[in-house]
């Protein structure tokens, strides 16, 4: 069998060490939160953040805005994770409070939506970075980045699907890279601050001169800047720490880019860490290029190796094809939708639908669950404006898109997530076809030599 939950499984009830003492100490839970949250974000998103608000000034302002919205968000999942002890996050969430149709509504939305987009986004990310010491002062041909972010993304789900202790092992070496990237970065802020060069944040005037105020522009810089935050994972010490770190760590990098760049460089770079790099770094520029790949490819890793949660839960819950259960098929799966998402993709749309889904769903699990608040027993309890400040950003970053500026395509991705009730009335609520399901389940079982797990048999 190719299925690896087998082989967590017994990691986790027959290792003496994890028999002993199931415990993450709190430095630990924060590196882990820290690098999770650290991906190919803060690589990419910065560039269009500037684009959208128009001057360095309200930039950072929307970076920190994002930090405290991130803590917000994450501490009220937090609460809710110790009330709904399962896996399987806005699904089984939505699944316990509201019922099975608005559960299979997340479960499709996430299958087809979400995690194609992320997944394309993270490898456009990569392949940009790792073309741009071939391509310098311009950017590389469209067709030769899908090449690369399409292999990127067959190298990854072949790994994983083939071995994932290796994966899980690699994640140390992303890890390292993405942090030494950084931290050359806000070192080398420091150096350009002490050569008295402070870029277009000499004074308040130029900081924010041209600065956009609208509904749309900001929700958009929200939407780019709220990708570089996500992945936090409901450990509510941790999160309490890590964040403000992660925080900090992105103003100092955004700061370190302007006091190098004039906003117009930053703006139309194909890939700002690589510019920044040449700027400061010289003939060593290419490190960084070597840096923001690897950090973009560990993320996309990390991406792929939870990406199945949300198929196993549904499939468990009758909601997917039974196949699904095992944690292959769905990589295989996951990676179809994914390189045919590649085909029109372009990352700055892609992050910006794939934001509009995410707080979407934000907004419907916090609605439900900030009402009964106060009526609740929660094990872990953040104070009522929380979650209210969490359902009220929900509210905002979803209309402010469409507001000012309405797009069509925002209503192909609503209308197309909205499709999802054709499938579930007649094969899931009504079930007017009860075999199905089993045949293509067995189908998928004898052509891809998989099995799932004993307890699901």
């Amino acid at each position: 069998s190719n299925d690896y939950t087998d082989l967590l499984l017994n990691d986790l009830f027959h290792s003496e060490k994890l028999t002993l003492r199931q415990e993450l100490g709190l430095t630990s839970a924060v590196s882990l939160v820290a690098s999770i949250m650290i991906g190919s974000g803060i690589f990419m998103s910065p560039q269009f953040v500037l684009a959208y608000v128009g001057s360095s000034g309200a930039s950072l302002i929307i970076w920190a805005v994002c930090g405290i919205v991130c803590m917000c968000t994450a501490l009220s999942y937090a609460e809710m994770g110790t009330i709904i002890k399962e896996s399987g996050g806005d699904y089984s969430y939505i699944l316990r409070i509201y019922g099975p149709c608005p559960a299979f509504f997340v479960a499709f939305t996430t299958m087809f939506v979400m995690k194609p987009f992320g997944i394309i986004a993270g490898s456009l990310s990569f392949a940009k970075y790792a073309l741009a010491p071939f391509y310098p002062g311009c950017t590389p041909p469209i067709l030769v980045v899908k090449c690369i972010a399409a292999a990127c993304v067959l190298v990854i789900a072949t790994a994983n699907v083939l071995n994932i202790r290796f994966t899980i092992a690699a994640q140390a070496v992303f890890m390292v890279a993405k942090f030494v990237g950084l931290m050359i970065i806000v070192i080398g802020r420091i150096i350009t601050l002490l050569q008295g060069n402070y870029g277009s944040l000499y004074n308040l005037e130029s900081a924010f001169a041209y600065t956009k105020l609208g509904n749309s522009t900001v929700g958009m810089a929200l939407h780019q800047c709220l990708w570089s935050y996500a992945g936090w994972v409901n450990l509510p010490r941790a999160l309490m720490i890590a964040i403000p770190m992660v925080t900090m760590l992105y103003l100092l990098v955004n700061v370190s880019y302007l006091v190098v760049m004039t906003p117009t460089e930053m703006i139309s770079s194909s890939a700002v860490a690589v510019t920044w790099g040449n700027k400061v770094l010289g003939g060593w520029g290419w490190v960084m290029s070597i840096a923001a790949a690897l950090s973009a490819f560990g993320s996309l890793n990390g991406s792929f190796f939870s990406g199945g949660r949300v198929c196993y839960v549904a499939a468990r819950e009758g909601h997917m094809v039974r196949k699904l259960l095992t944690p292959s098929p769905a990589l295989i799966f996951n990676t179809i939708i994914a390189l045919i998402v590649l085909i029109p993709g372009d990352f700055q749309a892609l992050v910006n639908y794939f934001s509009f889904a995410a707080w979407f769903f934000y907004g419907i699990t916090r609605n439900k669950l900030t009402f009964n608040h106060c009526l609740s027993i929660y094990p872990f309890k953040v104070p009522i404006i929380i979650p209210i400040l969490v359902l009220l950003a929900a509210v905002f970053l979803v209309l402010a898109p469409i507001i000012d500026d309405p797009q069509i395509e925002y209503l192909y991705v609503t209308l197309f997530m909205l499709s999802s009730i054709v499938i579930y009335i007649p094969f899931i609520h009504l079930k007017l076809f009860p075999g199905l399901l089993n045949k293509l389940t067995v189908f998928l079982q004898l052509f891809l030599e998989v099995a799932p797990t004993a307890k699901n048999l």
